[in-house]
This record gives structure tokens, sequence and C-alpha cells, in this order.
């Protein structure tokens, strides 16, 4: 078995073991989510944490770890009499992005619950994780299912599994530990409220830091062990605080003055619904225990703050998670009453809890100072006359998005079998059943009653004697399901200079950051490509990341020619190699443009010519027109022709719009 890196080794990171310990001490806070770029130890803080833990004491033989001393009296191998027992180390239980439903909570046989009436289950990770950890890496990509089922069994401290009307409970208490990068794309909001806490992390821009980071891993790297041991006093040091604190939060005080400032606080902040105060109040209950306190401070509600209320404020999608810190100050401050104030030379006062570990080299702030940095740098400078300024060049600066709208359906036409979203129509493991058919390997959604009319009329053969069905595994019918998918949307957004024309692009930016904002509700993998001038360019490649590409397109500039051939080609090839990477992810192709073409020799037949590129490979396509005045080509018509798809207005776009109702991207194309 490897070696851990030690807990008390990580250099920095405070926030990030803060909300780890106290998740140790007070697993009812809720778990944690550590969000941050790659590289940050993330995945080390949290496998060092498991080695912290104290050994838990089991039922032997029994799958689902039952507690000797209080066993779960729904076990399934139970029932367990109460006593005996033996001692092992807390685990850690790594759940892979790639898992199924059934690795995450358990299966049940159902051939032999239908030929024999035996439960046969095989228990899941959910069960192996029971009174430990179980941690998921890149939580935000993880099916959206999957994790309803995950944080549904954190907060009822319980799994259930139901399978045509045989179910199986069993109990499943951990530490929730999920990390993300967030460039890789955002969790909903409502998956966020879930998790307890939430800590950012950022590596160092400090140059004695990082240089004390590299030290200790190639120190660790070299003889993992040698390293393991100069940390061991340190290590127990912590392991029998946590113990401490554990024993301590029972009488831990929390008083009405503290309440009523989480209370303030979450109200302040316009958090939805109350389980922010409820994670508030527990966090400052393991803060209190954390420092050896038995009474909750002001300062313990002012860190647990920062720690469970920045992913729950109310924001919109695109925004990052935060909190103004000076606005909490002032909150705790009006409704302090001085009754829980910290005694500054008292134990356990003057702010944030002490750390243990050994001494670091000095914190830097470089998670933090730039997220409070303006960002009034990307916006453009206007004249007077509300026109954008020239930045030179032919270009000009960039101009703001209009206000978001909610747009119209947008799907891809037939049946897909990509990954779960809510866009198009697919085959699905979850949705309304259409039909059966015999199972290709094992069998994960039964159709009951195609099973039963195909057992039937064997019964006799079969030598059926009692009231049961004589069922065998050639009976058995996996039910066919239809729901959601969601899709690869690319943009291909014109920033010609005709674009810019009276302030069309700011509608446009618009237009396109509501279908952003689609796009991120639906589950999309998104794309951005931008052509003027001479080119095209990929601003974005395809990403889970619908916040990335909202801010490419917030400092997108314009100016120049209009090269639509270009700018078709590059989204033709960005396609061809994302259909090698994710063939079962269908594709749909939003151009935005005005449908004029300039530059090069006759541009307008090169740009007909690259569109019916697209109509060839089967591409579903729309084109926003963005044509405006009293006097219009329709190009953006003709181009739609070209890609066999559709083109709509910027106004036909909108939900609320009279001009249409919701719009399926057509399939027929167009006879070359």
């Amino acid at each position: 078995m490897s070696t851990p890196y030690p807990f008390t080794a990580i250099v920095g990171m405070d926030d990030l073991r803060l909300g780890l310990l106290l998740n140790a001490v007070s697993p009812a806070v809720g778990g944690v989510l550590v969000r941050g770029e790659k590289g940050t130890a993330k995945s080390t803080a949290v496998r060092a944490l498991s080695a912290l833990l104290p050994e838990v004491s089991v039922v032997a033989g029994c799958r689902f770890s039952c507690d000797p001393a209080a066993p779960d009296p729904a076990c399934p191998d139970g029932p367990h009499e109460a006593g005996g027992g033996v001692a092992r180390a807390a685990r850690m239980v790594e759940l892979p992005v790639g898992a199924s439903e059934d690795r995450l909570v358990g299966a049940l046989d159902i051939e032999r619950a239908l030929a024999e009436g035996v439960k046969a289950f095989e228990p899941g990770l959910l069960a192996d994780a029971h009174r430990g950890i179980l941690y998921v890496d890149e939580v935000n990509l993880l099916h959206d299912h999957l994790v309803d089922l995950l944080l549904d069994a954190a907060a009822m401290g319980a799994s259930y599994v139901e399978r045509e009307g045989v179910s199986v409970r069993h109990a499943a208490r951990f530490l929730l530990v999920g990390t993300m990068n967030p460039e890789e794309g955002e969790l909903r909001p409502q998956l966020l409220d879930r998790f307890g806490l939430t800590v950012e992390v950022a590596a160092s821009r400090e140059p004695d830091q990082r240089v004390e980071v590299v030290r200790r891993r190639l120190a660790y790297d070299d003889h993992p062990a040698v390293f393991a041991a100069r940390w061991a006093d340190d290590e127990a040091a912590l392991r029998a605080r946590i113990v401490a604190a554990r024993a301590l939060l029972p009488d831990v005080r929390l008083g009405d003055g503290a309440l009523r400032q989480i209370a303030a606080t979450c109200a302040a902040f316009e958090v939805d619904g109350m389980r922010a105060d409820i994670v508030m109040a527990r966090t400052a209950t393991a803060l209190a225990a954390w420092a050896g306190r038995a009474d909750v401070l002001a300062e313990d509600v002012r860190q647990a703050a920062l720690l469970a209320l920045p992913h729950r404020r109310r924001r919109n999608p695109f925004d990052a998670p935060g909190l103004d810190e000076d606005k909490l100050d002032d909150t705790l401050e009006e409704f302090g009453d001085g009754e829980d104030d910290p005694d500054p030379d008292g134990p356990g006062g003057g702010g944030r809890p002490p750390q243990d570990g050994p001494d670091a080299p000095p914190q830097d702030d470089a998670g933090q100072g730039d997220a409070g940095q303006s960002d009034t740098a990307a916006q453009p400078q206007e004249a007077e006359g509300g026109e954008p300024q020239r930045a030179g060049g032919g270009e000009q600066q960039a101009a703001g998005a209009a206000e978001p709208f909610r747009t119209k359906m947008l799907s891809v036409p037939g049946l897909g079998e990509g990954a779960a979203g809510r866009r198009s129509r697919a085959r699905t493991e979850h949705g309304r059943t259409t039909g059966a058919r015999r199972p290709r390997g094992a069998l994960t959604k039964l159709h009951l009653a195609a099973t039963v009319q195909a057992a039937a009329p064997h019964q006799r053969a079969r030598g059926r004697s009692g009231r049961g069905l004589v069922v065998r595994r050639d009976d058995l019918r996996q039910a066919t399901r239809e729901g959601r998918e969601g899709n690869l949307v690319l943009f291909v957004v014109d920033a010609s200079g005709s674009m810019a024309a009276r302030q069309r692009m700011s509608a446009v930016k618009g237009a396109v950051l509501s279908l952003l904002l689609d796009a991120y509700q639906r589950r999309d993998k998104v794309g951005l490509i931008t052509f003027r001038g001479k080119d095209a360019e990929v601003a974005l490649p395809p990403t889970s990341s619908v916040e990335a590409a909202a801010a490419r397109l917030e400092t997108l500039p314009t100016g120049g020619r209009t090269p639509l051939a270009a700018g078709l080609l590059r989204a033709h090839d960005v396609l061809r190699v994302e259909r090698l990477r994710d063939p079962s992810r269908r594709p749909l192709l939003i151009v935005v443009t005005d449908g004029r073409a300039t530059g090069g020799v006759d541009p307008v037949a090169l740009a007909a010519r690259a569109a019916r590129l697209h109509a060839a490979e089967g591409t579903a396509a729309i084109v926003v027109d963005c044509e405006s005045g009293p006097v219009r080509l329709g190009l953006a018509g003709t181009l739609a022709g070209d890609l066999g798809g559709t083109a709509v207005t910027l106004d036909e776009l909108r939900a609320d719009s009279i001009a249409g109702l919701v719009r399926d991207v057509q399939g027929s194309r167009r006879a070359a």
C-alpha cells in the first residue's frame, strides 16, 4: 500500500484544509466542494485527510460497515447483535466520472428476484463509503442524475435501491468531498446548494511558497516513507485534535446572538431556502469545537459565512461565486449585541481558528485578489454619441452585450444517443418508457409487462405448479426509454465591420449570450468561432464551460471584412475533430450573421460551397439573421438554404415573440 502525502505537509491552502477538517469534526456540515484550477493539490489534500480520520469499529463480515455498538436494524446483512466488532481504518472511496448508477448505489439481481424470490443485492460505492470519505473528482463532469442520487444519500444518511417493486435500504453516512475545475463547466445551482461548504483554491503567486511546494513534493516522491516519518508527530497531533473536537462538539453552545447573526447574514445575501442557515449554524459550531471553545463567537459566524455562502448567494449563471466581505462585516456588526464577541486575549479568540502543521512561508492573496478586480478594462469606451471609439486599424473596441432574454427551443432532429441533457430527443437511461428489447449484457431496467408476456406461453412446458411465473433469463426484457440529450452547440459569430453598424453588435451579443444561457440550462457543450478581417479563429474550443464562452464573447472586438467562408470552414474542421472525440454527441451549428460575404475572389460562392459541406454531413444548422433596416437583402436566408437549415431573425429568437412557435431545425436538405 502506497504511503499517502501527509496532510500537515501541505503548504498554504488554509481554506481547503479548514473546510476538510471541519467536515472531519462534524460530518453533519454536509461535505465540501473544492473549486480550483488544475494542479492545486485538491486531490492530494483529500487523500491526505483520510489518513487522519480515527479508526472505526465495524461488525465482522458486514458489507455495510455497521457499528457494533448500534447496528442498523435494516441492514441487508443483518440482523446483527450488539457488541463485539473489529477495528479498521476509515475508508476513502473514489467515485469515477464514468461510473454507472448500479456501481454507485448497488445492483439488484432482477432475474433471481423474479425466479427465486431472493433479494440478491451487490453493494455499491455508497455502502463502501459508509462511515468514511466519498471522494468525487471532477464532480461537475458527473451525470446530473448520479449527482442527485449521491447528494440525496448524503442528506438522508441512507441509500435506497428500487427495481420493479424490489427495494433495498442501507445506511450511507459519509464525508462527501467533491473537486472541480470551473473551466470545465459549472454545477447546477440546485446541486451546488447541496454541498455544505465550498472553498476556492489557486496556486500561490509568491515565489518562496512555490519553492517550498516543489521542495516538499520532490522529497516525497524520492522517499515517501522517509518523508512521511518526518511529519508523523504533526500528523498524530492533528489526529488527536480531531478526536478532541469531536468529543467537545455536543457541548458547544450556539447562543441566540449567534443565531440572529446567522439568520441576518443569510437574509442580507438573499440566499434561497433555509439550508444555508442550517449549514452556517453547524459550521460555526464545528469551528468553535475546533478552536477548543464551548461557545460560538462572532468570528465563528463570519468564517462560517465565508465557507457556506459564496456558492449559494443569488447570482446570474455566469457570475463567479463570491462574497462581499464588507457587507458581511456590516451585517454582523449591525446584528451583533456583544454577547458573543470574542476576547482577543482569550483562548481561540482573535478571528480564524488556529491551524496545524509546520510553519509555511507567508501566505499571499493570489487566490482572492483577482476576484475583486474590476472588469471595466474589458468594457468598451464610448464617445459622447454612444458610438464605440475605434482602437485603430479599422478595429472597434468590444461593445457591451444587450440584456439577455429567454430564447425559443432549438433542437437537433431525429433520435440521438448522447449524454443526458435537456435539448434534443434521445435514447437514455432515464425518461419515458417507449418499448422493450432483449438485454445486451447485464439487465438494468426491467420491462415487466414484456417479460411476463415472453414467459407466459412457456409455463405449462416448464412445469409451473404454483401461483408464481417460471421465469428464465431468455424471458427478461430491457426497457427502452426516451429522454433528452445535451448537444454540442457551436456558435459561428460574424464580427466584421458590417455587424458593428448602428450598434448592431450589442444586440447580437445579447442574442448569443441568451443562447449561451439556454445552453447552460440544457447541459450542452459549447464552442465559439469568430470571423472578421481576413480569417476566422476558434475563440473557444468545445467545452462544458459555458461561462468561458460568455467571457470570450464579452471582449469580442469588431471590424474589417467578412470572411464568411473561412468561418464556416473553421467550423467544419472543429466538428470533424469533435465527431472523432465524442461521436455520440450530436452538433447544432448556430451561425450569427447578416449573410454578407466580402474579401477574396467570389466570396459569396466560396461561402455557399463551405455551407454545403455542412449540409452534406447532415449537420443541423440555424442562421440567426442580424440584418436590420428597411431594405433587407435576405442573404441570411440564402445561407440557411445552403446549410440545409433554418433562418430566424433576432426578434423570432425570443421565446415571447409572436412570430412563430418553437422551432426544430429542419432535417430537409435543399438539392444541390
